[in-house]
């Protein structure tokens, strides 16, 4: 592959569905060697615009050159024939079979007759393609006990088995830890050094800016522009994406939070992955929770909300000693909680709007005969759709259909409908673009400032250094600091996030 030729050039694509003008007159062009980022918002035309690209979809206008001919990409066969691969963001493996079983499956290579497969040979093709990726990986060990990263770097060697030459890559880093993300660019240098084009999809902008050559911002279905990174600043690609002005979180101010504590969590334990876990929430205060992947972040957010017992601890609500066993504990006192999943743990994604919204409050919309009161539901959610400006047709719409950070904010709707005083987002900003980002930064001040309680667990230090009044920082399942925002550095959070916590010699 020469670095540098052009592999593909989509001019013109247009795509609609019934209703919905998905893409309009849109363009993009990768090169031999390059990284070229796609961006938008959700809804902006990004996967429409891949899924013409690798034959899941038809384009109804415009023409692709590949490699200098006009081709037509019937299907996703065609694609893959061609050297055209995605990865997507939910990975499509085989647990129980071999790293690789699942590279070469059904293109095993046999032995005589072709009634056995040959392992050997299977192994050293493996290899081989191992060492032109610079990967040390065990061609025999099973895919179920491999890292997420992992798995991602043999999802990658399946797509360079069929000689690849052009790679999407779709939200790569979204469930990678920091070191995994660094094993992932070196992959991606080496594919670069091979004249591998790269597609990446990734809301991600400090990445963007560090692997990219090239970025098409997309807006809405239509192309607005292809730029050089290094030419460009991060703030006027978030104007591309967004085409309007994007709310920058406020510094918070210390003075904004009350000294009254509305949530205190003292001595809290749970086998080795909490341990004498113990903080406190004030009224109106935004508490980040900072920490690397694995320091039990998320135990403890699910241990405070009743979703994981716990083998000692307590808590006080409101200065009054409670016993939270279950999710429903906590939500009779007043305790929210937003799962870093949202389509598994947040929301009915089978379910319309206004049922997810009502969800947590159905109590409070029955008749004295137990029906429900159909009326005041659509009310409540018409309501929640109005304030959080939800993107959605209208209040039966199933969630699903939504974009990521409309379903995030149904989620949110679900407990202000439920009027929580003490909210736990965990990752509230993941998987979602720098539009959407904006808004939920905007409620969480809002909501701080009319006296919530927030909780905010976050893995974008920028973020929470921004956002957070307090930040407590966890590391192998205990705390092991608390900064004020005043002290909070992004250097300050890590020496935190990885100090090694010694026993005490007896």
């Amino acid at each position: 592959m020469t670095n540098g030729e052009q592999l593909i050039l989509m001019e013109g694509i247009t795509k609609s569905f019934p209703g919905v003008k998905a893409l309009n007159n849109c363009r993009f062009e990768l090169l031999g060697g390059e990284v070229h980022a796609l961006v938008g918002e959700n809804g902006a035309g990004k996967s429409t615009m891949m899924k013409v690209l690798t034959g899941v979809y038809q384009k109804d206008e415009g023409r692709i050159v590949y490699l200098g001919s006009e081709t037509e990409i019937p299907d996703t066969r065609t694609a893959q024939n061609l050297g055209i691969s995605m990865i997507h963001q939910e990975l499509n493996l085989a647990p129980d079979l071999t790293v690789a079983q699942n590279i070469f499956i059904g293109r095993e290579p046999r032995r005589a007759f072709k009634l056995f497969l040959d392992e050997n040979k299977l192994h050293e093709q493996v290899r081989e393609l191992f060492r032109r990726m610079n990967l040390h990986l065990d061609p025999r060990q099973p895919v179920s006990e491999l890292t997420v990263a992992k798995q991602q770097m043999v999802e990658i060697a399946k797509a360079l088995s069929f000689n690849a030459r052009v790679l999407i890559m779709d939200e790569p880093t979204a469930a990678l830890s920091d070191s995994e993300i660094e094993d992932l660019f070196v992959i991606i240098g080496e594919l670069k050094r091979n004249g591998v084009g790269i597609v990446y999809i990734s809301h991600r902008m400090d990445e963007l800016k560090r692997i990219t050559d090239r970025i098409t911002v997309m807006r809405d279905g239509s192309y607005i522009d292809t730029v050089r990174t290094d030419e460009v600043t991060t703030d006027q690609i978030i104007s591309m994406m967004v085409g309007r002005a994007v709310y920058h979180e406020s510094v918070p101010d210390t003075k904004a939070a009350s000294e009254e504590i509305v949530l205190e969590v003292k001595g809290l334990n749970r086998g080795s992955v909490l341990k004498d876990i113990g903080f406190s929430l004030r009224r109106g205060e935004i508490l980040g929770v900072a920490g690397l992947v694995g320091a039990g972040r998320t135990e403890m957010a699910r241990a405070v909300f009743g979703a994981d017992p716990i083998d000692s601890g307590e808590m006080a609500v409101h200065g009054r000693k409670v016993a939270i066993r279950s999710p429903y504990d906590a939500v009779r006192h007043g305790i929210g909680y937003l799962s870093e999943d949202r389509k598994r743990f947040g929301c009915m994604v089978d379910m319309d709007v206004k049922t997810n919204v009502a969800v947590a409050s159905y109590g409070s919309y029955s008749g004295p005969l137990g029906f429900m009161r159909d009326g005041a539901i659509g009310l409540a959610s018409e309501k929640v759709v109005e304030t959080l400006k939800v993107k959605t047709p209208g209040v039966d719409q199933v969630v699903k259909f939504l974009s990521g950070g409309n379903q995030q904010k149904v989620v949110i709707g679900k407990w202000l409908t439920r009027d929580c005083d003490i909210l736990i987002f965990d990752e509230p900003t993941r998987g979602i673009d720098v539009g959407a980002k904006s808004e939920i930064y905007k409620l969480l001040d809002e909501l701080a400032e009319q006296g919530k309680s927030i909780i905010m667990i976050s893995s974008e230090l920028p973020e929470i250094v921004r956002m957070s009044h307090r930040i407590v920082v966890m590391c192998e399942g205990r705390i092991t600091g608390e900064l004020s925002r005043s002290e909070a550095t992004q250097e300050r959070i890590m020496e935190l996030a990885t100090k090694r916590v010694l026993k005490e010699a007896l």
